[in-house]
């Protein structure tokens, strides 16, 4: 699956810590694609036991950090989880079947 991320219309350039958690039932290689990500900007890619994040050619994956977590298997306790842990949750998406998921980031 390929990840696209880019920032918002408003924003030119994305500066800020984000936090993805990438959750799948079956191990997936998610494949990043970025836009306009300030390079040296901590990024953290949580990923399903089994799944990799593979970045693109580039300083983004100097300062990005990929980790393995159990996740809470229903997406209800999955939205809970993160927003204990976050304290937010600004964007959820689930899909069934998709090639690519376009994500935009900003305030």
């Amino acid at each position: 699956v390929t990840l696209h991320l880019n920032p918002i219309s408003s924003v030119h350039i994305h500066q800020k810590p984000l936090v993805f958690l990438l959750n799948s039932p079956l191990p997936l290689v998610w494949k990043l694609k970025t836009e306009r990500l300030a390079p040296g900007i901590r990024r953290v890619f949580f990923v399903s036991l089994g799944s990799v994040v593979r970045f693109e050619k580039g300083n983004f994956s100097l300062s990005a950090e990929t980790e393995e977590k159990r996740f809470p298997e229903k997406n209800e306790h999955l939205l809970q989880w993160a927003q204990k842990e976050y304290g937010a949750v600004t964007s959820f998406t689930e899909l069934k079947i998709s090639r690519n998921i376009y994500i935009k980031v900003g305030e």
